[in-house]
């Protein structure tokens, strides 16, 4: 599930009739491009982007096209920061109705839609995770009693996630939230026809309602929600839609304690979803109804530099491939796997994956993508979750620990959010932490970037914008050392990354700790270090090779 705009967060805050992913509460006191900026020229805790290039410049060595998947919920193909690094399949010829490369997947010019089905419908919000399996083995385990020692390792496994998910589904139900949502989502539903009309908008935001002077009440609580929302989680770019998305997905959430939640995506999709090889589903709408996410984060990677419009992403040379698999609810194993899949298969050297849940019923599908993506020399970047908790201890999937035991992916890196002192801390309140599972930190607070519109920029908030930082920061090193491989990409990224050396919060509390407490580098990454610790890298690959050739040449 995408957890990480910044409006769409885990909790409601009843008394403050608000949302509150993040904490900070205070409006954005950080220019647009924070994220960007060096801390010891500015005071602000970016990625020292400009020296990044000042020193690549200084190299004078040219850029060569690197391919960037985004794993995602859609993009806006038609953004004007966006269009010119759109991937665009060379063996594909658009609209003609055919599967021209013969890959499986018609007219996938600038990637694919694995939450579409082939009449053209798309899948657009779906349930969680955990009510699924819940559903799914409550009639195995339900009402019995079971001696767990005496199990085979399949219904050990089958009966340990049952009560993690009955725990989860049913017991994390809270019924005086639940009926405060449900008092005010009719309300909700009735201001906001109210401000559509008077704004002459169906979609509006905090921004246009400062100068709005409604006298109706239901437009008046209505305002009043958003603008509070607004305020405490410092961003006045949430929109009326994306609200009523939220607040409908918790009741939705909610009835699935006692009902089956509906069946979204097979209803659409119309695949053999217990099949992984049944893979040639989908369409290739990868806009659909629910581009902002991806678009904000396909733009902090790559949005086209130096255009005068806009943003300037972090990567001048970069495709972006958009592979459609994140609904509004949680994604499902078999979507991940195939989307890894498809983006090795097409050429993409790095993949951004800004999602998250708690249950992974077919993990074993996803550790063989990751597998097959390290086989390739794919890296893979991974957001580590905005429910402030210890990813050590609590599961936060897709995770690099293979399931079978077997061992750790070396091509991933798992990413927490930070911010700046400036603007509510170098840890965002938000992030999940661990000392052994989240390997960086990056940049995640207030993030601008694109945003559904064509010409439309915004805010948002999360790991999610974390983690695309470093996609970005990633993308930028092989663009111009283009021999390192996955895991040297790795290496550099967190072996260059500047390590924190004051006490910080622990997100979620207002304890402090070392950051290497909570990360195992205990580092901000930082675009200026990680270039220049790839061209000593290069050059020590460089001298190894030349120094292998002279060895053969004079034997």
């Amino acid at each position: 599930m995408i957890k990480t705009y910044t409006l769409l967060v885990s909790g409601l805050l009843i008394g403050a009739s608000a949302f509150a992913q993040s904490s900070e509460g205070t409006e954005k006191k950080a220019p647009n491009n924070w994220h960007q900026l060096d801390k010891t020229e500015t005071g602000f805790n970016g990625i020292s982007l400009n020296k990044a290039y000042d020193f690549l410049k200084s190299k004078n060595i040219k850029s060569k096209k690197v391919v960037v998947a985004v794993i995602d919920s859609g993009i806006d193909t038609l953004h004007e920061d966006l269009k010119p690094v759109l991937w665009t399949n060379p063996k594909e010829i658009p609209g003609n109705g055919k599967d021209d490369d013969k890959n499986g997947y018609i007219d996938d010019v600038h990637g694919w839609n694995f939450l579409g089905g082939k009449d053209g419908k798309n899948v657009k919000e779906d349930s969680y995770e955990g009510a699924r399996v819940y559903h799914k083995l409550k009639s195995k385990w339900d009402g019995k009693e079971v001696n767990i020692d005496s199990l085979s390792p399949a219904d050990k496994k089958s009966y340990v996630m049952y009560k993690k998910a009955k725990d989860k589904v049913v017991g994390e139900v809270n019924e005086s939230e639940i009926g405060y949502l449900k008092m005010l989502y009719p309300k909700f539903l009735a201001g906001d026809s109210v401000l559509r009309k008077e704004l002459g908008k169906e979609e509006y935001n905090g921004e246009d309602l400062k100068a709005n002077n409604t006298t109706n009440a239901d437009g008046k609580m209505a305002k009043g929600l958003i603008l509070n929302i607004s305020k405490a989680n410092n961003s006045y770019e949430i929109t009326n839609t994306q609200l009523l998305d939220e607040i409908g997905g918790q009741l939705r959430k909610a009835e699935t304690a006692t009902v089956a939640p509906p069946t979204y995506r097979s209803d659409v999709v119309k695949d053999d979803e217990s099949n992984l090889n049944d893979r040639n589903y989908g369409n290739n709408d990868i806009m659909a109804a629910t581009p902002f996410h991806g678009t904000h984060c396909s733009g902090i990677i790559g949005a086209a530099r130096n255009n005068e419009k806009g943003i300037d992403g972090i990567a001048d040379n970069v495709s972006i491939m958009m592979l459609r698999a994140v609904p509004d609810g949680d994604e499902h194993d078999k979507d991940i796997a195939n989307a890894i899949r498809y983006a090795v298969d097409n050429g993409a050297k790095i993949i951004s994956m800004s999602f998250g849940k708690d249950f992974s019923p077919e993990k074993r599908w996803v550790d063989e993508a990751f597998k097959y993506a390290d086989k390739k020399g794919v890296l893979l970047v991974h957001a580590a979750g905005n429910d402030a908790k210890n990813i050590d201890t609590l599961d936060n999937f897709p995770s690099p620990i293979f399931e079978d035991g077997s061992g750790k992916a070396t091509n991933v890196i798992t990413v927490g959010a930070s911010g700046d002192e400036k603007n509510g801390g170098l840890t965002a309140s938000f992030s999940n932490y661990g000392k052994q599972e989240v390997d960086v930190f990056a940049p995640g607070v207030s993030i601008y970037s694109t945003i559904p519109g064509g010409t439309t920029y915004g805010n948002a908030s999360g790991t999610s914008m974390a983690c695309p930082v470093v996609a970005g920061i990633a993308a930028l090193a092989l663009e111009y050392y283009p021999t390192l491989t996955a895991k040297q990409l790795k290496d550099i990224i967190e072996k260059s990354a500047v390590v924190c050396k004051e006490e910080v919060k622990v997100p979620g509390t207002d304890d402090k700790k070392m950051l290497n407490e909570l990360s195992r580098t205990g580092a901000f990454v930082n675009a200026y270090e990680a270039v220049k610790m790839a061209d000593a890298v290069n050059a020590a690959n460089k001298a190894k090779t030349t120094k292998s050739v002279g060895k053969k040449a004079t034997k």
